[in-house]
């Protein structure tokens, strides 16, 4: 039986605030101003992680909380699989112990990787405890912010139909989908890999498609996805992207870059490590040329 949430009425004025913090990508230095703010005078923090260990979002925010002030940590450990059981339990026990603490009239910072309503796991947190506590979210910057700029390419301009298509959709899902949109974004590719090179490749559009992985992180890689598949058809990082553009495109082919500690690959044609396509058009950045300031 899952844990009860302690009653409250709505948004009661003595209770403390859900906090709802975006914490990016994975550099550090793209958390906000207002999120670092939050985190440093919030006195529980919350947060997903693995069985063992603190997961990726406490990582990220290490260098704010760890400054010597006390704080509850509750760490909301669950098994990243397929299954959803350990995870809906995970967030049950995880509420019940955070309203405790609001209930007090403690605030609680929810930490969450990229943005908290962005596919964040803060959104199962709040739909368990809006209706009894005050709730405030702070937006962060996105993964597919963080793919298209370690790519170095827009990813939509003036009126480009773009999607988000999440790689776990069926085949015929993302097909029908790709159809339609000059630009997508597939994520959390995984063990979708093959799946998804196979719609592209079906759609000729294999050789338009980037593989971005852990982006804005150390050991950050960016990649044709050609090259990717060139290596594996098994599986990707869980923290990967492929960033699909349509039209007369094509990209440049890689290198590795010795002065890259992560092992990064990066595309022939610009020393400084940026990512480049060549064409007649190079897709949404093509467009831009004669847009105007104010773009549309």
């Amino acid at each position: 039986m899952s844990p009860s949430v302690t009653a409250l009425p709505a948004h009661s004025v003595v209770s403390g605030t859900l906090w709802g913090v975006g914490v990016g990508p994975g550099d550090p230095e793209l958390l906000t101003l207002k999120a670092v703010r939050v985190l440093r005078a919030a006195p529980v923090i919350a947060y997903l992680a693995p069985l063992e260990g603190k997961g990726l979002a406490r990582r990220i925010a290490a260098a704010v909380l760890e400054d010597g002030i006390a704080r509850t940590e509750i760490a909301l450990r669950m098994r990243f699989t397929v299954d959803r059981h350990s995870a809906q339990a995970a967030y049950d026990h995880g509420a019940a112990a955070i309203a405790g603490h609001l209930v007090a009239g403690r605030d609680v910072a929810v930490l969450c990787e990229g943005d908290p309503l962005f596919f964040g796991s803060f959104a199962y947190i709040m739909a368990r405890l809006e209706a009894r506590f005050p709730v405030e979210v702070i937006p962060g910057v996105g993964s597919l912010a963080a793919c298209s700029a370690a790519l170095r390419q827009a990813f939509a301009l003036l009126d480009d139909r773009a999607a988000v298509i999440p790689a776990s959709r069926t085949a015929d899902e993302i097909t029908a989908t790709l159809a339609v949109v000059d630009a997508a974004a597939i994520i959390k590719v995984g063990r979708h890999l093959a799946k998804v090179a196979g719609v592209l490749e079906r759609l000729g559009l294999l050789e338009r498609a980037w593989h971005v992985e852990r982006a804005s992180q150390p050991e950050a890689r960016v990649r044709p996805l050609t090259a990717v598949m060139a290596e594996t058809r098994e599986a990707a990082a869980y923290f990967s992207m492929v960033l699909v553009y349509k039209g007369e495109k094509t990209c440049d082919v890689v290198k590795e870059d010795p002065s890259n500690s992560g092992g990064g690959a990066w595309p022939v044609g610009r020393e400084d490590g940026a990512a480049h396509c060549s064409g007649p058009a190079r897709g949404a950045s093509a467009r831009v040329q004669g847009a105007g300031a104010g773009g549309r």
